[in-house]
């Protein structure tokens, strides 16, 4: 599967940012998604991902109660609605899939997007 994050760009604290990702491929409903960040030298770190289906999400403590994730499996999507954003979140997010159970470790996780820088300012 091959992923296009989209999305990004420069917002002020407090506000609200969608990112969207695009999947290639007719299996798009087998794999679970994720979404990752990764800020100027830092590791590359987990944000939330989702099932196959929709129905089960799971979210790192920092975005907890201000990101949401849902896919769209009709329209090959996954997208992150991003609110009350903190400079804290500026970063470059990646989209991510793996044929697998849902997970929140990132070396599980075999396809990657290009990702979308996000800067969030003070």
């Amino acid at each position: 599967v091959q992923l296009q994050a989209s999305g990004g760009g420069l917002v002020q604290a407090g506000d609200s940012l969608r990112l969207s990702c695009a999947a290639s491929g007719r299996t798009f409903s087998s794999y679970v998604m994720g979404w990752f960040r990764q800020a100027p030298g830092k590791e590359r770190e987990f944000v939330g991902s989702i099932n196959r289906s929709g129905a089960i999400t799971r979210y790192a403590e920092s975005v907890k109660g201000r990101f949401t994730i849902s896919r769209d499996n009709a329209k090959n999507a996954v997208n992150l609605q991003m609110n009350n954003l903190k400079p804290e979140d500026t970063a470059v997010y990646y989209c991510a899939a793996v044929y697998a159970v849902l997970t929140v470790v990132t070396g599980d996780y075999s396809y990657w997007g290009q990702g979308t820088l996000v800067t969030v300012s003070s």
